[in-house]
């Protein structure tokens, strides 16, 4: 007879979504991902993390149509 838990990794999974990037940026990080045998996702994730907790803003902000 099992007893359920919670996950204690729950708030460490990740959640597939679909992006649009430029093909240059994506050829960078598989081209980083090859040097460093790192998956390329990884190194996005990690690099987008990094500009999240430094509170990085981008250079491109659209404004609302009025």
């Amino acid at each position: 007879n099992m007893k359920l838990r919670p996950n204690p990794y729950i708030s460490k999974l990740k959640k597939s979504v679909t992006i649009r990037l430029d093909t240059d940026v994506i050829e960078y990080f598989k081209e980083l991902s090859e040097e460093t045998n790192t998956p390329y996702q990884t190194l996005l994730n990690d690099f987008l993390r990094n500009c999240k907790e430094l509170n990085l803003k981008p250079k491109t902000i659209w404004k609302k149509a009025s």
